[in-house]
This record gives structure tokens, C-alpha cells and sequence, in this order.
């Protein structure tokens, strides 16, 4: 097993160097496997949200 030292790089060059280093198998992703995408529903401001904040001079 080859032994892996993880370190921060310090310019893009390294960055590029390091990413080239990478197994392919691990940067392809899959053509299938994740589930359809889908909306997520309209989000609005009710009454009760309202009520817990309508007495704030700031809400934080």
C-alpha cells in the first residue's frame, strides 16, 4: 500500500500537481447512480414567522 502525505498546496502549479495525482477511477463519476434532481418547494414568510419576530428591534 502506498503511503499518502496530505499537506495544504501553496500555489496553483501545486494544486494542478497534486490534482494530477489522483487515480482516474476516483475522479470519474459514474453516468448513473444519483437519483433525478427536483424542485424544491416555493418557501414563503407565514404569519407564524412572522409573529416570532415582528416585537424585535433586530432580528439576529
Amino acid at each position: 500500500m502506498r503511503s499518502v502525505n496530505i499537506t495544504e498546496a501553496d500555489s496553483i502549479d501545486e494544486l494542478i500537481a497534486d490534482c494530477a495525482d489522483i487515480p482516474p477511477s476516483v475522479r470519474q463519476s459514474p453516468a448513473q447512480g444519483f437519483p433525478p434532481q427536483r424542485l424544491a418547494p416555493a418557501w414563503e414568510v407565514t404569519e407564524g414567522c412572522h409573529a416570532q419576530v415582528k416585537d424585535l428591534d433586530e432580528y439576529v
